[in-house]
């Protein structure tokens, strides 16, 4: 009996009813945030962006990235943690910035009202992996099952709401075929 339950746990949670698995900041070795300001349920849109910066392929490098990112938004831009909610690695995991429920600093004059999802590298130079796809639009169907977006959401590339490049014309033109995108 305890094996079976051992054995549903592991199912539900890791792979199973919930269907994703996200490393969590712990597991990438993020930093606590310095304070946390919580959004609303039932948001309405999904941001996506991309780092802009190194792209990575393999855990370890992922996690370095993400290490990076929140040391300079914290450390050089003064951010209470890093800016997004999730990053996305072309080694096939999300990895947790703010998480669910805690606004973000990704888009000025979005972050109170939008998930901000951010593709780990600069995707001008790279196109997003099959794989990274399919977590992205994973991770927007959890948020959505849990409550935190709307089944109703519009998805928007970052330049869509503000003045940049991002999130790079190759994920942007991915992003535009999504269902859920709006010009």
């Amino acid at each position: 009996m305890k094996f079976f339950l051992a054995l549903l746990a592991v199912l539900c949670c890791a792979n199973g009813i919930f269907g994703i698995t996200i490393i969590s900041k712990s597991e990438w070795g993020g930093r606590a945030a310095t304070s946390k300001s919580y959004l609303a349920t039932g948001l309405s849109y999904v941001v996506i962006h991309h780092s802009a910066g190194a792209y990575c392929s393999t855990m370890d490098t992922c996690k370095q990235q993400m290490r990076n990112m929140q040391s300079y938004h914290m450390d050089s831009l003064g951010w209470a943690d890093i800016g997004y909610n999730y990053g996305i690695g072309a080694d096939g995991n999300i990895y947790e910035g703010r998480g669910a429920g805690v606004m973000g600093a990704h888009a000025t004059n979005w972050n109170s009202k939008s998930y901000g999802i951010m593709f780990i590298g600069d995707y001008n130079n790279y196109k997003p992996t099959a794989t990274q796809i399919a977590k992205a639009k994973e991770l927007i169907a959890y948020l959505v099952s849990k409550g935190y977006v709307s089944s109703s959401y519009t998805v928007y590339g970052h330049r869509q709401v503000g003045s940049t490049e991002c999130p790079g014309n190759n994920l942007y033109n991915e992003i535009k075929t999504w269902a859920n995108w709006k010009a």
